[in-house]
């Protein structure tokens, strides 16, 4: 039975893998923000010294959308590092035996290469919108490489495509795609709208995973035999994608929400607004050869993200 820490819990991907997490024997640790600030060197210094761990999870970290991340760059940038090098220090002194950073897609270049493969980080200059918080996230990875390298340490670090599902985040103006789509299309069919506007063409092509997938991916490559997982990768290249190495285009994955949450109305394209990057795909061949398969379709990931939307998002309950 280890020790475990699960840093992030209320967030959706650590609230996933802590209820994967809960159907074992582990102890687990959980601590919300106002018991313990993550960007706190000696509250964290306090907190590990008391526990004394045998494995971290990082799935902590302030996110948000582009406007988010375009207002407060600062922010984003030193709190990401902050936790970061809390937490990963931490866990050397404290004599943690395994770590899972949890990064984001957003670290390769913005022009990259189709689908994104590992060896495309640092070969270009990133998206500007999220700068800072993608040069955080370079960092952690960096840093679990560099305390592996000194101190023989086992962290690792795994880059998710683009997530969904439970406990995400439904905010009118702030969420994501899949989310953003949801609500809207939901309070339509409640207020019997005859149209939905959606932007751009709806042609840009983009990967989704559910996060129930990607906490069973977490929790897989935390697991792997150190040898095996070893095989896969460089010291100095060790983080790994995780996606479903599919893609759909918007207006597929729009026709498909309005589908899934009954609305009878029209989809109107407003091809003034932008599509953004054409196509933005995870080569998540690394983590496949290590054994681990996502288990959730879009469509039936999608019928399950409305249905915590409807069950848990008070505000718009039928």
């Amino acid at each position: 039975m280890a020790k475990i820490f699960v840093a992030g819990h209320e967030g959706m991907v650590g609230s996933a893998i802590y209820r994967q997490l809960a159907k074992g024997d582990d102890e687990l640790i959980t601590a919300v923000r106002g018991e313990l600030d993550l960007t706190n060197q000696r509250q964290v210094q306090d907190f590990f010294e008391v526990n004394g761990f045998d494995q971290v999870y990082l799935a902590a970290a302030k996110v948000g959308g582009i406007h988010a991340n375009n207002t407060y760059p600062a922010d984003f940038i030193y709190q990401n590092l902050m936790i970061q090098n809390n937490v990963i220090h931490q866990s050397f002194v404290g004599g943690v035996n395994k770590l899972l950073f949890l990064g984001s897609s957003c670290i390769y270049p913005k022009l990259a290469e189709q689908p994104m493969k590992e060896d495309q980080l640092l070969k270009g200059a990133l998206e500007p919108t999220n700068e800072p918080y993608a040069l955080a996230k370079i960092a952690g990875i960096k840093m679990c490489e560099s305390y592996n390298r000194q101190y023989k340490t086992d962290y690792r670090s795994v880059m998710p495509t683009n997530l969904y599902g439970p406990g995400d985040n439904y905010h009118p103006q702030n969420s994501h795609v899949i989310p953003a789509l949801l609500r809207r299309f939901h309070e339509a069919k409640i207020n019997k709208s005859a149209n939905v506007v959606a932007w751009g063409t709806g042609s840009a092509l983009r990967e989704f995973l559910h996060v129930d997938d990607m906490a069973a991916a977490s929790i897989h490559v935390m697991n792997l035999d150190s040898e095996k997982y070893q095989l896969q990768v460089n010291p100095r290249l060790s983080h790994i994608n995780v996606g479903t190495g599919k893609e759909c285009s918007i207006r597929q994955l729009t026709e498909s929400i309005a589908e899934i949450v009954g609305f009878q109305g029209n989809i109107v394209w407003d091809t003034e607004k932008p599509d953004g990057a054409l196509r933005k795909l995870m080569d998540s061949s690394r983590i496949f050869d290590m054994g681990w398969q996502p288990k959730h379709d879009l469509q039936d990931g999608l019928k399950d993200a409305y249905t915590w939307f409807t069950t848990n998002i008070t505000s718009v309950r039928h």
